[in-house]
């Protein structure tokens, strides 16, 4: 009886490796990157709401969350809808991926609405606590979803996902390069890796502060077609992928992170 029932898992997480598509961004490390950086950017008087809402620096603790709960039944929507990205075509034109965020796309993702919806309801008036905490989490984690590259990849290769390719010999693709891969090649903790960006980057901020979000999703969309457009030339040098990336990389990093603390001062 145990044997066919150890036969019975194996075979349907075989079934399941088969058929699923991982859709992680940015990896854990990212995410708390990118709480850790917004988290230091917070008004006193937001970081005591915030604090409130998620418990003290819960926004780091909770960074992951809205993908840990995707092997649990709670908010399935979020898995079956497609929160965590938005798919986008290539050669769009500006004014076409700024209207995306705006006028959704029937297929491919529903990151914007679902952040836009979110966003919403936690500036409403009345919501309740234990709402009130869940939202937040996943307002915190989807604005890092929104700053990935290849969450805003293309759809017929599932977000880089069928992309192959070797890092450092192994067996990967264009998507988990770009959740994790480069962010752990610099063997930072994400508390050295926060200070790093904010200290390399900071004199971005106020730039940051002033762009639409309109613009900053044309400047993430150009930057992912710049990366499938390296992918056409890259030698298969890992190092030279990292020396290419790991720059713009970071800043994608740091305005998730200056922006998440633009919308969490003005709307708590």
């Amino acid at each position: 009886m145990i044997k066919r029932q150890i036969l019975y898992v194996l075979v349907c997480f075989i079934g399941m490796s088969m058929h699923s598509v991982p859709a992680f961004s940015w990896g854990q490390e990212g995410h708390r990157i990118i709480a850790k950086i917004a988290y230091d950017n917070l008004k006193c008087s937001t970081k005591k709401k915030v604090d409130k809402i998620v418990g003290k620096r819960g926004m780091i603790y909770y960074a992951n969350w809205a993908d840990e709960i995707k092997s649990d039944n709670i908010y399935p929507q979020s898995i079956k809808d497609g929160w965590h990205f938005q798919d986008l075509d290539a050669g769009m034109s500006d004014s076409l991926v700024a209207d995306a965020l705006t006028h959704y796309r029937a297929v491919g993702g529903n990151l914007f609405r679902a952040l836009d919806s979110l966003e919403i309801e936690m500036a409403g008036e009345k919501v309740d606590p234990i709402n009130e905490e869940h939202i937040l989490r996943f307002i915190i984690h989807l604005n890092g979803d929104r700053y990935c590259p290849l969450h805003i990849a293309h759809m017929d290769d599932k977000g880089g996902n069928m992309v192959k390719m070797k890092w450092f010999g192994r067996e990967t693709n264009l998507h988990a390069v770009w959740d994790s891969k480069i962010i752990e090649s610099q063997g930072y903790s994400y508390t050295e890796y926060a200070q790093m960006i904010q200290d390399e980057y900071g004199d971005m901020k106020r730039e940051i502060e002033k762009k639409s979000d309109e613009q900053l999703l044309i400047d993430s969309y150009h930057m992912t077609e710049s990366i499938y457009q390296y992918q056409q030339i890259w030698d298969g040098n890992t190092y030279h992928y990292i020396y290419t990336w790991r720059q713009p990389m970071e800043r994608q990093l740091y305005i998730a992170g200056i922006r998440l603390a633009m919308w969490l001062n003005k709307n708590l």
